[in-house]
């Protein structure tokens, strides 16, 4: 029963190491992926259509050259500028949604990652995770192995 007991704890801990990296690495994967999302942002078909208007708008005020359709060519230029405007405002409006929805989620990421680590902390309390060699950590090796119950095998457990 007792070579049972520790071929069992061998295991887990074994597999503690990769298990605890994944974690941190999809929640820095998820953070980051987040952070993107949050500065690319999203744009909408409204904000597609006034683009398209505004440069149609300047397109036909730039045609017109002659003195004659200067005033034409001013009504345009005037009509392209209110809708750049109407497009900041838009855009505008649509960034403080969007940056409110993200901080929802980066504040939910940023809860969930402080419980699982408080969980992988008190389930790890006392299990050594990783064995480094006492030559890498030579000064440092009674400090990592502190809590863990010290050396083994010239390896310090972490």
């Amino acid at each position: 029963m007792g070579e049972e007991e520790t071929l069992a704890q061998h295991r887990s801990s074994s597999f503690a190491a990769p298990l605890i990296l994944l974690l941190v690495l999809a929640f820095q994967f998820v953070s980051k992926w987040l952070d993107q999302l949050k500065k690319r942002g999203a744009r909408s078909d409204k904000e597609i259509q006034l683009r398209r208007e505004i440069k149609q708008l300047l397109k036909e005020a730039s045609s017109f050259s002659q003195p004659s359709t200067f005033a034409q060519a001013a009504k345009l230029k005037r009509l392209a500028t209110a809708k750049e405007k109407e497009l900041a405002n838009y855009q505008e409006s649509q960034s403080k949604e969007i940056h409110m929805s993200y901080d929802l989620y980066v504040k939910v990421l940023r809860i969930l990652k402080v419980v699982i680590y408080f969980v992988l902390i008190c389930w790890f309390w006392r299990a050594p995770v990783a064995a480094i060699s006492q030559q890498l950590v030579q000064p440092f090796g009674k400090f990592l192995s502190w809590w863990t119950g010290g050396q083994s095998k010239n390896n310090v457990m972490a």
